[in-house]
C-alpha cells in the first residue's frame, strides 16, 4: 500500500460523507471498506492536520485484512452526490 503522508487517512461513520461529498463529488467507481478498530494492529491516531477542530482517524502503518469488517459499493447519486450504502447506515 502506498501511502504518501505516512499514513492511512479514515473517516469515521459520521464523516464519511461530509469528507466524500467535498472531495470525491461525483467520482465513479469508489469502494468502502468497514474497518473494525479494535482489530486494528496499528496505531490509530485521532488528529487534525489541516488546522480544523474536528479529527480524524489516521492509521499509522499496514492496514491488516482481519479489521476490513465489510467491502461496499460507493457511488455517487445521479446529482454526484453519497449517501451511505443501503445497510450501512
Amino acid at each position: 500500500m502506498f501511502r504518501v503522508d505516512g499514513f492511512i487517512h479514515c473517516s469515521t461513520r459520521d464523516q464519511v460523507i461530509k469528507v466524500a461529498n467535498a472531495r470525491f463529488h461525483g467520482r465513479e467507481g469508489l469502494l468502502l471498506l468497514l474497518i473494525d478498530t479494535d482489530r486494528v494492529e496499528p496505531a490509530i491516531v485521532y488528529e487534525n492536520l489541516e488546522g480544523g477542530s474536528e479529527l480524524f482517524p489516521h492509521i499509522y502503518g499496514e492496514l491488516n485484512i482481519e479489521a476490513v469488517t465489510g467491502v461496499a459499493p460507493f457511488e455517487p447519486g445521479s446529482d454526484g452526490y453519497f449517501e451511505l450504502p443501503t445497510g450501512i447506515a
